[in-house]
């Protein structure tokens, strides 16, 4: 019997990405073409031909400005969950300025849908040691569950020490799913989708979520982002060089990749397995 998988995608738009969080204001959202209804209408269909249903964290900002795809996707089936409104680095912020940037998020998208929103995802997994506070403010906001933390070594983000599977938070009542690694030679490998999807070869990466299912028996956490299946987005040329790579390597390669991962392994939301 297949283990039944956690299916994410954080809805967000390439110019609103952290990796060019240091050349584009969010004054300037605006001036750029938007390319995220598009995108992430190519995962709906993806998703519709495989008859699986998914997690979709989404900005607030982005559901603002294009409700109709955010009542597209419940109305499909899918779990709508948050993603802040503003795609702030939670460390960078104010426990105050995170209250309200996730409030006027968790608003506006149950405002769209009608339904309650009870997942959270930090922009740019940035739940850190050093803002574990913002758990507290979560759970006071009504969150029944979390998926910020990446138990890896990182430069912008990462809890090496976190467990690697679902589990209560304590002290709070909710439930954290922390995004996907796998033992491999005794090294903890980030499997979990997104830039580590285009820069292993599909074959690694199957290997290794198999490995958590088969070997482990624990379902994984996957994510990815409607930017990533969208190669002729604008680019960025004052991006740093490694922001770049990050962000455009192999972006040719995640439609069929994608394809083979939903072949390949079964799906469901995170909030209603």
């Amino acid at each position: 019997m297949k283990v039944c998988n956690y299916l994410t995608i954080d809805v967000e738009d390439y110019f609103q990405v952290s990796a060019f969080g240091d050349i584009i204001s969010r004054d300037d959202w605006n001036a750029y073409p938007s390319r995220v209804v598009s995108n992430t209408r190519k995962i709906l269909t993806f998703l519709d031909s495989h008859n699986i249903k998914a997690t979709f964290f989404v900005l607030g900002w982005t559901a603002k400005k294009h409700p109709d795809l955010v009542s597209e996707i419940s109305l499909k089936g899918h779990e709508i969950a948050c993603h802040s409104y503003y795609h702030q680095l939670i460390y960078n912020l104010t426990p105050d300025e995170f209250r309200e940037d996730t409030r006027q998020a968790k608003d506006t998208i149950e405002q769209i849908t009608g339904k309650k929103v009870c997942g959270y995802r930090a922009p740019s997994y940035s739940i850190t040691k050093k803002s574990l506070w913002a758990l507290e403010i979560l759970g006071e906001l009504g969150f029944e569950y979390d998926s910020s933390v990446f138990p890896v070594y990182h430069d912008n983000y990462g809890i090496p020490d976190a467990p690697r599977f679902e589990y209560n938070l304590p002290n709070h009542d909710m439930k954290e799913y922390p995004l996907s690694t796998s033992h491999i030679m005794g090294c903890k490998i980030p499997v979990a989708g997104g830039g580590y999807f285009r820069l292993f070869p599909y074959w690694f990466t199957k290997m290794a979520l198999n490995r958590i299912n088969s070997k482990e028996k624990r379902p994984f956490v996957f994510y990815l982002h409607p930017w990533e299946f969208d190669p002729g987005q604008p680019r960025m040329q004052n991006a740093k060089r490694l922001s770049k790579f990050r962000h455009y390597n192999n972006l040719d390669k995640t439609a069929e990749r994608f394809t083979m991962l939903l072949n390949d392994f079964d799906f469901c939301p995170i909030g209603q397995k």
